[in-house]
């Protein structure tokens, strides 16, 4: 006669009944903090708004520029790329600004006026002025933004969700000395608050 008191179902260490339980609590505690990790995120977006910038590397602030080739990233999906200045033979400049549209919405990169889309000097949704990004714009030279008319109207029309556009700029110094600095302000207007990034180039 089996005496045996212990339960045969009863879940000691060593049961495989035991170790799937532990695994699936396991797998189930990894869930909730994944999502209240999301979730603790996207709550910090709604504080501070969609239109902070979003970087790994340098901020994109005015102390802390990007640099040529870098993409600026905003909360909303928004980025801008500028591109590094290609000298030209005629002794002008090159460069472009990309924005590539992953919001929920269009946008308007320009503004609503073509007058005020660009800028040598600033405020504007796209500045591209002489020094470096911390400069009070006495640099001691200058710049003259040879198709700014041709920027502005590029950045005018509305980029959809999901549509991605170049912007060409091309610029003359007022002198030809290697590696002058240039900065490029970009503020894509928003129904709220948008950061302005910076990028920090060198006219090589």
């Amino acid at each position: 006669m089996d005496t045996d008191p212990t339960p045969t179902n009863t879940p000691i260490a060593g049961n495989p009944q035991w170790f799937n339980g532990c695994a699936i609590a396991g797998a189930v505690l990894t869930v909730l903090v994944i999502l209240g990790a999301w979730g603790l995120a996207e709550f910090e977006k709604g504080l501070d708004g969609l239109g902070q910038l979003e970087q790994s590397g340098p901020s994109g602030s005015v102390a802390d520029p990007l640099g040529p080739g870098a993409t600026a990233r905003y909360e909303d999906g928004l980025e801008v790329t500028v591109s590094r200045p290609r000298p030209e033979s005629d002794g002008t400049y090159s460069l472009t600004v990309t924005y590539e549209n992953d919001t929920d919405e269009a946008i308007c990169p320009g503004g609503e006026s073509s007058d005020e889309s660009v800028s040598e000097y600033g405020p504007a949704p796209l500045v591209v002025r002489a020094g470096r990004s911390l400069d009070d714009r006495t640099s001691g030279y200058s710049l003259n933004w040879l198709n700014s008319r041709e920027s502005a109207a590029a950045l005018m029309p509305p980029l959809g969700t999901d549509k991605k556009r170049t912007v060409p700029v091309r610029i003359r110094p007022s002198t030809n000395t290697k590696g002058i600095s240039v900065t490029v302000e970009v503020d894509p207007p928003a129904a709220g608050f948008r950061e302005t990034a910076y990028f920090q180039l060198s006219l090589d």
